[in-house]
């Protein structure tokens, strides 16, 4: 996993929680990397055990927000340059080669490089709609920035400095089943409720109304959702949920009441 001494190393690191089914793709396709580095937050399965075996460098850390976690495992790494993937993406053939270059030159042209997220949808690669491109930012000089500020869902890395497109796609595998993705939005929809709540940011009736709607519309026609077929449209419907769940989560708390069960 070694790279030219005359080439700047790139360190990857990843961040897992019971990703045994899926991490060894991903550490499959950072073969490229000086290292690996995967920050685990209690996994009871096998994945600390497959990364090992893979010869990445295993850490456990208790999970305090995916924002912490991330720049955690950035903190951990060897080298400056660092890759930042989730266990379930995986770097393409393409996008290899593009930071493969970009690495050969010296990333002598930026702080960091965004580049597009391909995401599959219950077998189907979605290239329309607000799936795709999706571009992230996730190579950078970790001394020019970082997982910065103190939202911990939704995170996005940011540099000091010019950001680069790459070609090629970060393929990306988010939901094991619509069940595990209903659960998924629901939670990241509270989280975000009570991020804008805590952020002085209140909802009303005209979002509770229009925002879900625009969401749909943004993504399914505008965007030209609908050639993805019926993955394009169940993922449309699903994407304007969140945003109605996350709506109704914070006009609820700035009425003041409670989003759980109270207890008895």
């Amino acid at each position: 996993m070694s790279s030219p001494a005359s080439d700047p190393p790139i360190s990857a690191v990843i961040i897992t929680f019971n990703e045994a089914d899926r991490i060894g793709d991903c550490l499959a396709s950072l073969a490229f990397c000086a290292e690996i580095v995967v920050v685990d937050s209690g996994s009871t399965d096998d994945t600390r055990a497959i990364a090992e075996a893979a010869g990445a460098r295993v850490l456990v850390r208790p999970f305090d927000g995916f924002r912490s976690q991330k720049q955690f495992a950035v903190d951990q790494a060897t080298h400056d340059w660092v890759l930042c993937l989730d266990a379930d993406e995986r770097v393409s053939p393409e996008l290899r080669a593009s930071i493969l270059a970009a690495r050969d030159a010296g990333f002598a042209d930026a702080a960091g490089y965004r580049f597009a997220r391909l995401s599959e949808y219950f077998g189907k690669f979605l290239r329309r709609g607000n799936a795709y491109p999706d571009r992230v930012l996730r190579l950078f000089d970790r001394r020019r920035g970082g997982w910065r500020g103190d939202r911990e869902i939704h995170e996005a890395a940011s540099v000091d400095g010019a950001v680069r497109a790459l070609a090629g796609d970060l393929i990306h595998y988010p939901y094991r089943s619509l069940m595990q993705q209903l659960s998924k939005t629901e939670r990241y929809a509270r989280m975000m409720a009570e991020y804008e709540f805590s952020r002085g940011k209140r909802a009303s009736l005209g979002k509770l109304v229009f925002s879900p709607a625009w969401r749909f519309w943004r993504g399914y026609v505008f965007r030209l959702g609908f050639l993805d077929g019926w993955h394009g449209l169940v993922y449309a419907y699903v994407r304007a949920n969140y945003v109605r769940q996350k709506t109704i989560m914070l006009w609820l708390l700035q009425e003041g009441r409670p989003l759980d069960t109270p207890e008895r």
